[in-house]
């Protein structure tokens, strides 16, 4: 007997997220989606999936080509009300606060101490990149992976109380895991630091380290007491962000993605990129349009604007125009967290 959608979610909620992505695929044969309502976002996932595998499609590829990309704040987990590396940096400035006295009233240091939002999305990039530096580097990329792995372990978002890493949206959890069912390979193509996502992909979302592609800082290789280290730069690499996406992809993935997930016009590009491929492509966007279960804003659609990942009236247009998926989180997904209350 087939078990109910409750049933479902009550199994799910007795598994350790570390084991979560593992476990998924027992309910492939019965639905590979079960978080998804029916309508067009999941079903043109299944039948781009049916396409692309089926051996009888003349669209049919060999599984070492089935690359699918997903950005990650704001596609696979909450980028509001700050992106996720931005509340670890902030958490950063305030422990090295004390050896900075100045920084209380030199931006954007001071929005950082204080805790302003608005101040921070108003400095745009530029404070936010001075942040990062300040906050990321001068040590060695052994001590960034440890220091990283500390805050995810105790930090907790603001609003669900919760570590960041059991807010993985499971809609997606679900369909990274019917990807590699189906002899897919998964990627995360982010604007935020490939060294800050590594140390929690495999757990969080089953993607190892090495399928990772996001922005970095310049690593210097050098000889300490007689052991060499990599020491992470003040100085910027590669930002993987916009038009660097597909840049990114090329250097570092080497393929055309199939398929591509994203959620804000940072992610353009990269659909761009997949969508000019030739056969079957699946490009999807993740629209925030749940304020109750999660937050909403665009201003696409009349939503509220954001500093934070924002879904522009411009990048709906191209998405309608383009055939472009927009994906509801209010319509489309039954269930947004695993730890859902």
């Amino acid at each position: 007997m087939a078990a109910s959608p409750g049933a479902r979610l009550a199994l799910l909620l007795t598994i350790p997220l570390t084991a979560l992505t593992l476990s998924l695929p027992v309910f492939a044969d019965e639905d590979p989606l079960p978080s998804w309502n029916q309508g067009a976002a999941k079903q043109a996932i299944v039948e781009f999936v049916q396409a692309v595998t089926d051996q009888s499609q003349a669209v049919y590829v060999e599984p070492q080509d089935r690359i699918v990309v997903f950005d990650n704040d704001g596609t696979l987990w909450p980028s509001h009300p700050v992106y996720t590396q931005l509340a670890f940096a902030l958490d950063r400035i305030d422990a090295l606060a004390p050896a900075h006295p100045d920084w209380k009233n030199k931006q954007p240091f001071k929005a950082a101490l204080d805790k302003d939002f608005n101040a921070l999305g108003q400095l745009g990039s530029k404070g936010i990149l001075e942040l990062v530096m300040a906050s990321h580097t001068g040590m060695s990329t052994t001590e960034f992976e440890t220091i990283v792995k500390d805050w995810f372990a105790s930090a907790r978002h603001p609003r669900f109380k919760r570590r960041y890493t059991e807010l993985a949206y499971l809609p997606m959890l679900e369909l990274l895991n019917y990807l590699r069912s189906h002899g897919f390979k998964t990627y995360i193509v982010s604007g935020g630091g490939t060294d800050f996502i590594r140390p929690i992909s495999q757990t969080v979302y089953g993607i190892p380290p090495e399928q990772v592609v996001g922005s970095s800082v310049k690593i210097k290789y050098e000889i300490e007491n007689g052991k060499p280290r990599l020491l992470r730069l003040s100085e910027l690499n590669f930002v993987d962000d916009k038009a660097g996406k597909p840049i990114g992809i090329h250097n570092f993935i080497g393929k055309r993605p199939l398929a591509a997930f994203g959620n804000s016009d940072g992610d353009r590009e990269m659909l761009q990129w997949t969508a000019a491929g030739k056969g079957a492509r699946l490009m999807m966007l993740v629209l925030h349009d749940d304020p109750k279960r999660e937050y909403a804003y665009g201003p696409a659609r009349g939503l509220p604007d954001t500093q934070f990942g924002s879904f522009s009236k411009e990048l709906m247009r191209e998405a309608e125009e383009s055939g472009w998926i927009v994906i509801s989180m209010k319509n489309d997904w039954k269930t947004i967290f695993v730890l859902e209350q």
